[in-house]
Formats: C-alpha cells, sequence, structure tokens
C-alpha cells in the first residue's frame, strides 16, 4: 500500500464482479498503480445469477435459470461487457418468431394485441379486436391522445400515471402485470422517475404515449428498416457464463466465504480505511465500494456515516421465487405457442407468471421435452414464500392444471428462492439515492441494484461509472495524502 492505491470492493454478485472488471480495466488505461480485493461472504460468486445444467434426458442437457434468464439489449452496457470478455459469440437471442405474451384474463390466457409496445397500443386492427381490454377500456385508452401532458418533473407512482393516461383497466390487465412485474413491485408504490422515466419524457415531448411510440416507431424503421434484433438476449451455456468469464479474468484478490464485519477508519494517511473482517483478519484499504443490498450497507456504514445507514434502510426489499418444471412434451397437450403468461394481481392466483423456457430460447431442453418456469413472491403473492417445498409443488401443478391444462407429472423440478433479494423503488427513490450518496464519506462509494437500475445492463453501467468514480478519486490523492474524514455526528 506504501507505493499503490488499493480498492475494496464489497459483494461478488454481477455488480461487484463487474465494479473489479472495470477498475482493472481502467487502471490499466491509465497505467495507474491499483490493487484490489473483491470479497463476497457467501461460496459461491454471481449473486441471484445461478445456471443448472442437468443431463441424462437427451443428447442436450435442460439448461435451468434460477436468477435471470436474459438481459435487455436495447441497454448496451451488459453486451458490451461480454464483448470485452470475448463471450459475445454465446449469445443466445429469443426465439422472436415465436414471440408472442399472454396475459390471463378471466382464468383464460389471453394474447396481448400485436402491436402493443410496453403498455401502448400502435396498431389499431389488433387492439380493437382483442378480448383483452373491454371497448369501453378501449376508449379510455384512446383518450391518451388528447389528455394534456403533466407539466411539472415530480415523481408518481406507476398506477398514478398509468390511470391518467390510459385508465383503471389497461393498469390493472396491462401495466400492472408487465411493468410491475419486471420490478416484483407493487403499481400503487412504484416510483415512475424511478423506474420508466422514458414514459413521462414521451409524454413530455409529444404530449401523449400513443403519439410518442408511433413517431419512436416511425423513427427506427426509418434508420434501419432492415434490421431486426431480439430485444433480449442470453449465453447458450446459461447466464452463468458471464459470471464465469469475469472471474477468469480477474486479476485481483478475489475471496469467497469471506464476511466484512465492520468498516472504520484507517490509521494512517496511506491506509483511509479498516474492513474487520469476520475471520479477525483486518483489511487496509484507500478506497471501499459496497456492491451489497442497501440493509447490508446500512448496516456497515451504521458508525462511520449514520444518516446514509437511516436512508438505506428505508429501501424495502421483497423476496421472490422460481420452480422450473420438465416435462416429456407429449405429455403436455398445449401449444407453447408463446413466451408465457402474466398474471395479474386481480386474477387472485397463487403464482405471478409463467415462462415457457423451452420456446423462448434454444439449447433450454433436450428434444421430446419442454420446460416451463413458474413465478411467485414478490409484492403480488408474498405469502407463498413461506410455502414449505413439498407443498408449493402440488400447489403450481394445481395451477398450471387450471390455466394451461398441463396435468403431466413432470421428469424432475428445481426450486429457487431468493430472500430479501429485490429491491422496491417507492416513489421518492432517486431523491433517497441522492441523499444516500451526498452522506456518504470520501473515497467510500455505493453502487448496484438498490440504486439506479435493477436490470443486469444497469448494474453492469453502475458498476463502470463506480469504477471510473472511483480511480478518479484515488487519483486525485497522493498516497501520502492525509484523509479528509467527515464529521461522526452526521
Amino acid at each position: 500500500m506504501e507505493h499503490s492505491r488499493h480498492i475494496t470492493i464489497i459483494g461478488g454478485g454481477i455488480t461487484g464482479l463487474s465494479t473489479a472488471w472495470y477498475v482493472q480495466q481502467e487502471a490499466a488505461r491509465q497505467n495507474i498503480d491499483i490493487t484490489y480485493t473483491l470479497v463476497e461472504q457467501s461460496d459461491r460468486w454471481g449473486g441471484k445469477i445461478l445456471t443448472e445444467t442437468i443431463e441424462g434426458f437427451g443428447e442436450r442437457p435442460f439448461v435451468v435459470e434460477g436468477g435471470p434468464d436474459s438481459f435487455l439489449t436495447q441497454k448496451p452496457w451488459a453486451a458490451q461487457l461480454a464483448h470485452e470478455l470475448g463471450i459475445d459469440d454465446q449469445f443466445l437471442p429469443t426465439n422472436d418468431s415465436r414471440r408472442q405474451t399472454f396475459i390471463l384474463h378471466r382464468g383464460k390466457p389471453t394474447p396481448l394485441p400485436d402491436g402493443v409496445m410496453l403498455i401502448v397500443p400502435t396498431k389499431i386492427k389488433p387492439f380493437v379486436f382483442s378480448r383483452l381490454i373491454s371497448p369501453w377500456g378501449k376508449l379510455r385508452m384512446g383518450l391518451d391522445w388528447f389528455i394534456p401532458p403533466k407539466r411539472d418533473d415530480g415523481d408518481e407512482t406507476l398506477a398514478t400515471f398509468i390511470n391518467r393516461r390510459l385508465g383503471q383497466e389497461a393498469l390493472d390487465k396491462i401495466a400492472e402485470p408487465l411493468l410491475s412485474g419486471i420490478y416484483n413491485a407493487d403499481a400503487e408504490m412504484q416510483s415512475m422517475m424511478a423506474t420508466f422515466p422514458r414514459f413521462r419524457e414521451i409524454e413530455r415531448r409529444h404530449g401523449s404515449l400513443i403519439k410518442g411510440m408511433l413517431a419512436a416507431q416511425k423513427a427506427r424503421q426509418s434508420s434501419a428498416p432492415d434490421q431486426a434484433s431480439s430485444m433480449f438476449t442470453s449465453f447458450k451455456p446459461g447466464m452463468e457464463e458471464l459470471v464465469l468469464a469475469l472471474r477468469q479474468q480477474l486479476t485481483g484478490d478475489c475471496r469467497l466465504g469471506t464476511a466484512v464485519r465492520q468498516i472504520a477508519y484507517g490509521p494512517s494517511p496511506t491506509a483511509n480505511w479498516q474492513l474487520f473482517l469476520q475471520d479477525g483478519t483486518i483489511l487496509q484499504t484507500n478506497a471501499i465500494i459496497l456492491a451489497v443490498p442497501a440493509f447490508v450497507a446500512a448496516q456497515l456504514l451504521a458508525d462511520i456515516a449514520p444518516e446514509a445507514a437511516r436512508t438505506l434502510q428505508t429501501i424495502r426489499y421483497v423476496s421472490t421465487g422460481t420452480i422450473s418444471l420438465a416435462y416429456r412434451r407429449a405429455e403436455i397437450n398445449h401449444p407453447l405457442n408463446g413466451f408465457g403468461i402474466v398474471i395479474p394481481r386481480s386474477e387472485r392466483r397463487r403464482i405471478n407468471a409463467i415462462t415457457w423456457s423451452s420456446t423462448k430460447f434454444d439449447h433450454r431442453a433436450p428434444d421430446a421435452y419442454a420446460l416451463l418456469r413458474v413465478f411467485f413472491g414478490g409484492s403480488r403473492t408474498p405469502e407463498m414464500m413461506a410455502v414449505p417445498d413439498d407443498t408449493l409443488l402440488p400447489v403450481v401443478q394445481a395451477e398450471l392444471a387450471e390455466i394451461m391444462g398441463v396435468t403431466a407429472v413432470p421428469v424432475f423440478h428445481r426450486i429457487y428462492r431468493w430472500q430479501q433479494s429485490n429491491p422496491q423503488y417507492d416513489v421518492g427513490h432517486l431523491q433517497r439515492v441522492a441523499a444516500v450518496e451526498a452522506h456518504l464519506p470520501e473515497r467510500l462509494f455505493v453502487t448496484g441494484s438498490p440504486y439506479r437500475g435493477v436490470g443486469l445492463p444497469d448494474c453492469v453501467r453502475q458498476a463502470k461509472e463506480t469504477a471510473v468514480n472511483v480511480i478518479a478519486a484515488l487519483s486525485t490523492q497522493s498516497p501520502e495524502t492525509a484523509v479528509i474524514r467527515v464529521d461522526r455526528k452526521i
């Protein structure tokens, strides 16, 4: 540490791993002597990214995702990271020729009308003839064309925004299961500005969501009329391919099974911080990056940044789970003619959604088999997280029988539970994040899903930005410069 600067990254999920990678890359690019330590308290890297490969059912294995099964390509940062790591040849786009989303409506899967972009209809005929929305609901959605836009920049809930622009039925049947489902959130609490600021920008620029979506569609067609790219992509071996590639190419000190018990100010100008580890050792470092859940960061910051810690404690979390079920294809009468079914809260089911994984992607099931994935927990069915595994399976089988007519016995199933895993971006979230960042001591950073985006691309983007910022902060301080400490009474 007397001859180089050192960074410690706490948290070995995708954000922590990506932060380590970009610290490594940025230090090399600037030819700066920086070392880093990455610590993760569990026994595996990757956080919620977990892929299980199951052999023995054919020439090709099942590829079962315990966490995210893909990432959004319209946000470029995850794809860029894969390219930097040299694994972009493993990209696996969705089978867009079979793309179709169904919404459970009065107990029956009903197709989302062709041309609906997120929540906004852009084709008249499919929308008019859809059974999903009533005639009055369609008329109310069409009024978006004439309703004046909100003029101020204040935050509002997703429910308030959709009700204001498109009406209650659009909220219930489309926005709540689709948009709140992305965040496992409650539409009545979900921050519009933190989750879908693009809609507010469209409203401001065009005065109408429908006008804005039509303009965006026309612009895309004119700029790249022949270009077709999938909205989501994965990796042929599974999402954990990204984690493995990162870990293989990190050159720093990476430690699993290493929990941080306490953070304290360092004893000397060349050691700005001390980390007291669970095993009794003390790690001295110049900068710290917390890539951990907000409630974990709050515990670690309680003594050195109490105001930031108190605000971090206000970021709510929900728990989520999935169960993947494999079937012999001949034993399922359902055509599996799409990507799956989302389920509005008003349907009062015990599950939130169903993905037809082996339709959505190739290389997910052997020939003559099908793979389904069922979602539960979150803000819609939190009680299901307490259901034991041996009870959960028959509950899910009963739901599949009622919704899809699937009565076959699965050849295997896998249950994954993620406790306190999904941060909730409630109204005012961005102001809370700004307050946390304003009360952090110098050379201590927070990053990742609790703050400015929960999806994989946003986590990678935040990791890169944080790596650049921490190296910039260290570059302005020579190793001999004393640390400027904040008032402990903040």
